[in-house]
């Protein structure tokens, strides 16, 4: 078998059905191959930084991702999507066609190089944002290629191939067996040991909870978090980039864990535990409340392959396991008390429906509009406001909280539409983020899909207003015509467009049937946001720019409504 085909015979096999990328002259070969062999389903973007958000939102509900890009100028432009993926734990396949071989081994000079004879600087930089990087050559091609999609899967990391484009043309010996994704069984003793530590903990407890962060997903492992708080009646919270992993239905469920900024029942269920069990819980700003995170001293921390309580770190043993040896090791609870996170109130009729839009009344529809097996994708921003819903059964959430780089929703949206194409999708984004990649609006009508599209127009970066500049023109955005945009790309469209500038314009615009694409562009005031990203704005002004910050000087920021 080829090289390019032995590759894309073991992504398939992966589980992986499409690749996202830009053709260019290095990687047409296995383009080519894609072409001929039907193996994947070649899905083209517009830049290679969109294809990196596409892979990364499909990898979120496939499992894993396949990006393809080209030498240098595509590898660079991708390499935020992929150091994105590697901040928030999310396996993609990046395959990257270089210049030749024999160009390396005799020094020909090449473009999309600097022209000095060096050959190793993208590889080296993609070493910095992935588990492993390498160049494939017909002599480590087949082990390398099974050593880092296996990598990929195990550790939920991406990885980086570069593959020159005079070898995957090349024959070369392959197994026949499929590539197999398992891991291994986790040591016996050890496992035991683990086990038995978290077990003993968790009875003695008076108060235990469960903390849940984004591994929780990666490693498949919510079924068990909810068995086990079910059988001991733990209170389950989860960080800000785990919504939704846990039913947010579950009787035991109690809420958004983010240090000063929760529900005080949440903090109180975390913070006052006397056996605090993380599924890998990773503080940062935004979801500790600026580091107001007050956790248990010597809370057990759960990671994928490795799990520390108090004292002792269990080497070896995975995720699954372990809580499953746990669920079966702990007693029967009955009589412990949980609080449930109370949902808001579903959305009901305005008494004033020409009244001009707010966030509050935006938001408060919303909530109506969701129902079971959504697929949400909200953008960093004032479109974070999607994080206060309240979701039923079955939905995803797909965030970037961790790596926040803005406009990663509208590729992301790509991605997840092509990997559960049955699902609704409702994509959240504000005016600034969606300026950053709008272009991928066009390939998503050029394939057919039909999500609802949330676009609050607001005259540029309010969530920045937040943290400094409320009438600074360095937060302004050119003014779009958004609702036209669907039309624009692809002239015989039948998607429905609205402005909706009032509570009644959202309301007809919410009743549309979900026959074909819809975009709603809303229209509401610059200085109007809801008062969590307002309050994190104005906390995230004094972390970054400190007392002496341009913050202080007065009228700098938008504040909470009180």
């Amino acid at each position: 078998m080829t090289v390019g085909e032995f590759l894309l015979r073991r992504i398939r096999e992966a589980g992986v059905r499409h690749a996202f990328g830009v053709p260019g002259d290095f990687n047409l070969e296995l383009l080519q191959q894609i072409e001929d062999t039907g193996t994947l389903e070649w899905i083209g973007t517009c830049n290679e930084l969109n294809a990196s958000y596409a892979a990364d939102g499909y990898a979120r509900l496939n499992g894993m991702a396949a990006l393809i890009v080209t030498q240098a100028v595509g590898a660079l432009s991708a390499i935020n999507g992929v150091a994105g993926s590697y901040s928030e734990h999310v396996p993609v396949i990046c395959v990257c066609g270089s210049i030749p071989l024999r160009s390396i081994e005799r020094g020909l000079g090449m473009h999309h190089t600097m022209a000095d004879g060096t050959w190793d600087r993208f590889l080296n930089a993609y070493a910095q944002v992935t588990v492993a990087a390498v160049r494939l050559t017909p002599d480590n091609a087949v082990t390398e290629i099974d050593r880092l999609i296996r990598t990929a899967w195990h550790d939920k990391l991406p990885v980086y191939m570069e593959l020159p484009s005079d070898v995957a043309y090349l024959d070369v010996e392959v197994p026949a067996a499929p590539l197999l994704l398992e891991e291994p069984p986790s040591d016996p003793e050890r496992l035991r040991s683990c086990v038995s530590a978290i077990a003993g903990r968790l009875s003695e407890a008076k108060s235990p909870a469960i903390l849940v962060d984004l591994d929780a997903d990666r490693f498949g492992v919510a079924t068990e978090v909810m068995g086990l708080a079910e059988k001991m009646q733990l209170p389950v919270a989860v960080a800000s980039p785990a919504k939704a992993v846990i039913d947010e239905t579950f009787a035991h469920y109690v809420g958004m864990y983010n240090g000063q900024g929760s529900q005080p029942h949440v903090r109180e269920a975390v913070e006052n535990s006397d056996c605090l069990l993380s599924i890998n819980y990773r503080p940062i700003d935004l979801d500790s409340g600026s580091f107001t995170a007050s956790l248990p001293a010597g809370m057990i921390h759960a990671r994928g392959h490795s799990v520390d309580v108090g004292d002792d770190n269990f080497q070896a043993v995975t995720l699954k396991e372990v809580l499953r040896g746990v669920i079966d090791a702990v007693p029967q609870v009955t009589n412990r008390a949980t609080r449930q996170f109370a949902p808001a109130a579903a959305a009901g009729n305005h008494a004033d429906g020409s009244a001009k839009l707010t966030q509050a009344a935006y938001w408060q529809a919303i909530q109506g509009y969701i129902r079971a097996g959504d697929v949400l994708i909200a953008e960093d921003g004032t479109s974070y406001g999607a994080q206060g819903l309240n979701l039923p059964p079955n939905c995803t959430f797909v965030s970037q909280v961790v790596w926040g780089s803005i406009g990663y929703t509208v590729g992301s949206l790509l991605g997840t539409l092509t990997a559960a194409p049955d699902r609704r999708h409702l994509l959240f984004v504000g005016d600034g983020s969606f300026q950053l990649t709008a272009q991928e609006l066009s390939t998503i009508l050029r394939h057919g899909h039909k999500p609802v599209i949330f676009l609050i127009n607001n005259g540029g970066y309010t969530v920045e207003r937040g943290y400094l500049g409320k009438n600074a023109r360095y937060n302004d955005v050119a003014t779009w015509a958004y609702a036209d945009l669907p039309k624009l790309f692809r002239p015989d469209t039948t998607a429905r467009s609205f402005v909706v500038k009032t509570v009644a314009d959202l309301e007809e615009a919410l009743s549309a049937a979900n026959d074909r694409l819809i975009f709603i562009e809303s229209v509401m005031d610059p200085q109007d946001s809801p008062n969590p990203v307002i309050i994190g704005g104005n906390t995230g002004a004094e972390l970054d720019y400190g007392p002496r910050g341009p913050q202080h000087r007065g009228n700098m920021q938008l504040r909470p409504a009180t």
